[in-house]
């Protein structure tokens, strides 16, 4: 069975956690672009709690075609804010070294079009943990997907939501209600909360500053836990910090 998903940047572990048990994922490439959602915004950890990294869209948020067309503003100076933001949050962390040059190198490349450039980071983020999918682009647009042809996630992982993701996931307290809200706020059909993976919890740079901040983009879980996130991703509940990170962050 597929996964079928809307590109997004770098976007949460949560989207890593639901790939992970599928072997093909399909992005959706005839939808209409959705302003207010993770296609061209990436969300880390700074000192004082959640930042936004936001990709400047020719046209800007009023994008009326199809989302393989929408094209990243000209001016690449948001390829550099981006890269000394991530700088700035992360350099204290554990593992950033380990990465900084081939991220680096990815935030170097000209960057057109939006899904392409969401296709790059995906794969940048895909081969540091060693997931394998093969991974392609719809051929066309389809409302639905039969039970069992396919896994539909489309416009479910938006940034308004981040609270509802995993809530009660296998718990009693996953009510009726609470998946009637979730779907609600999606507007996808919610099939039970237990499709929704466990939050992974990890040690963050800024957490005994501002508390533990959960589903950020992957990058947060690479830099605070290296090769051990994997472990993270697959895992079907929290994991502890793995022993770098635990060093690292009690000095």
């Amino acid at each position: 069975m597929e996964l079928i998903f809307d590109s997004q940047y770098f976007a949460p572990i949560i989207f890593y956690k639901i790939s992970y048990n599928f072997s093909n994922i399909v992005f959706e490439q005839y939808e209409t672009y959705q302003k207010m959602s993770f296609r061209n915004r990436c969300q880390i950890a700074g000192g004082q709690g959640v930042v936004d990294l936001s990709i400047p869209l020719v046209g800007g948020r009023s994008q009326k075609g199809f989302i393989r067309d929408v094209r990243i503003a000209a001016d690449r100076s948001w390829q550099i804010r981006h890269w000394r933001t991530i700088v700035s949050c992360y350099s204290r962390s554990p593992w950033f070294d380990y990465y900084r040059d081939g991220l680096e190198l990815l935030y170097q490349k000209p960057a057109d079009f939006l899904l392409d450039w969401n296709l790059q980071c995906l794969e940048w983020s895909l081969g540091v943990l060693g997931m394998r999918p093969a991974i392609r682009r719809t051929e066309e647009y389809k409302a639905g997907y039969p039970a069992g042809e396919a896994a539909d996630w489309r416009g479910r992982l938006m940034p308004r939501d981040r609270e509802k993701w995993g809530v009660a996931a296998g718990s009693a307290t996953g009510s009726d209600a609470n998946r009637g809200a979730a779907a609600g706020a999606t507007g996808a059909v919610e099939t039970g909360m237990s499709e929704w993976p466990a939050t992974p919890r990890y040690r963050q740079v800024f957490e005994e500053r501002i508390g533990f901040i959960p589903h950020l983009s992957i990058l947060d879980l690479l830099f605070c836990e290296g090769k051990a996130a994997i472990r993270y991703i697959r895992s079907s509940d929290g994991a502890r910090p793995s022993g770098a990170a635990a060093q690292v962050f009690s000095d």
